[in-house]
């Protein structure tokens, strides 16, 4: 979600009332509830004008108004609080208007990946794998850049060679962190971690710490690291997706990100976006890409990143689907 996305459906939750926003809000992940929460605390009166123009967006028809003024922290308090309960709603608040904590991996998914990194650093990296596995990946991958490259290194590859989670060991790990799940020695482990698991996560990680990580996995185990490389989509991939998965992504990507991602790209996937779009806009974008002035590797490198996000994204949402060089392979 860009920026002004966010501050488009802060301004909507702001306009909706509480109920229907608290509604809204259930079908969003911790991230988005997260960012748009934040804005929506930071947003403390949305002019007339801006608040006709987003509800035109969503098609809604607004009443007459010179302002929308609230009091911003109760309000999200109470929506917070109803779309999903006290004790998420809790550790959300603490960050957004500084409120109570709550406790367990559940309340991890909904705290900053540099509190999460603080939080566990010090536990043993077979503790911090077994953690990281239950976070989302991009989530998983923010944490890992907060550790040291030492660190870094082993997390991954414990995630790499975990093959499931004992209900024994979710209880000990629950005591850890204060409640978190409640297990039954019957029940088979949860099939959690793994190069799949692995891959993803770095999929997520600036290229210098995936390539770090990359060279410690080769290490260990070579044939491991390749499985892992195999299940990783890189910008190249972008090659296999459908020509409607790729007018679908155009959607999501501001044009300045896809003209510096696409300087580090070859003719063949160049061509694969150009093809994809109006005639016009391809000429546009390929006058751009002729004009731009050299740009450096990081950059390009971060753009890709970005945009890989949101490949990921939409594929989560089912908007897309992304075939991997495995069989069978969905992100």
């Amino acid at each position: 979600m860009s920026d002004a996305g966010i501050e488009k459906g802060a301004i909507l939750m702001l306009a909706l009332g509480e109920d229907e926003a608290a509604e809204v809000m259930k079908y969003l992940g911790p991230r988005e509830v997260q960012k748009l929460g934040a804005a929506m605390s930071a947003m403390k009166s949305v002019g007339n004008y801006q608040l006709e123009t987003v509800l035109q967006d969503f098609r809604e028809q607004t009443e007459e108004a010179s302002a929308l003024g609230v009091d911003s922290d109760e309000y999200i308090r109470q929506v917070l609080t109803k779309a999903l309960g006290d004790d998420k709603a809790a550790s959300l608040l603490n960050r957004i208007l500084g409120s109570k904590d709550s406790s367990g991996i559940e309340s991890l998914k909904w705290m900053d990946a540099q509190s999460v990194a603080e939080l566990i650093r010090n536990e043993h990296p077979q503790i911090i794998a077994t953690i990281l596995v239950h976070l989302e990946r991009y989530h998983a991958c923010e944490v890992l850049d907060h550790f040291t490259e030492r660190l870094r290194n082993d997390v991954v590859l414990r995630i790499a060679t975990l093959d499931g989670v004992q209900p024994a060991a979710l209880r000990e790990l629950n005591e850890v962190l204060t409640k978190l799940l409640s297990g039954n020695e019957s029940i088979k482990k949860k099939p959690m971690g793994g190069v799949r698991t692995a891959a993803e996560i770095l999929n997520f990680l600036s290229n210098e710490n995936e390539q770090s990580v990359l060279s410690n996995l080769k290490n260990y185990d070579a044939d491991m690291a390749q499985k892992i490389m195999d299940e990783m989509f890189v910008f190249d991939n972008v090659l296999d997706l459908e020509d409607r998965a790729i007018q679908t992504l155009l959607r999501e990507v501001q044009s300045e990100s896809l003209i510096v991602a696409l300087k580090g790209a070859n003719t063949e996937l160049r061509e694969k976006f150009f093809k994809n779009m109006s005639s016009r806009a391809a000429e546009m974008m390929r006058e751009d890409l002729d004009s731009k002035g050299p740009v450096r590797l990081s950059e390009v490198e971060a753009q890709q990143k970005e945009i890989l996000q949101i490949i990921r994204r939409l594929a989560d949402e089912g908007q897309i689907m992304l075939g991997g060089k495995g069989d069978d392979a969905y992100v």
